[in-house]
């Protein structure tokens, strides 16, 4: 969702500023069909769509923020960083290890 201010600058601009889409926010009644025609132009291995590559970079993401946090610890421990890792959590998993 794009959210402007009353002097018209953007308002959700990073992932800070929105709230992302996780799992839970799917509806209740939530029906897939699968396409079933061929592709109608060349693809890479005949693909019909984008899925794993973007969600494979998200879970890069993740878990290079879960091992910049495990540096407070030297490496010793792992992190518990929920998903999503908004700005709150990453804080709140650093403190965990400094206080451990």
């Amino acid at each position: 969702e794009l959210v402007w201010d009353v002097s018209g600058r953007l308002r959700t601009h990073a992932p800070s500023t929105y709230k992302i889409p996780v799992a839970s926010d799917v509806p209740a009644d939530f029906r897939v069909e699968l396409f079933q025609a061929p592709n109608v132009a060349d693809t890479i291995y005949k693909s019909k769509a984008v899925g794993e590559p973007p969600f494979m970079l998200a879970l890069s993401v993740f878990f290079a923020l879960r091992d910049a946090i495990a540096a407070v610890a030297d490496y010793e421990r792992a992190p518990k960083l929920d998903a999503p890792a908004t700005a709150e959590r990453i804080l709140m998993a650093v403190e965990s290890l400094r206080r451990a």
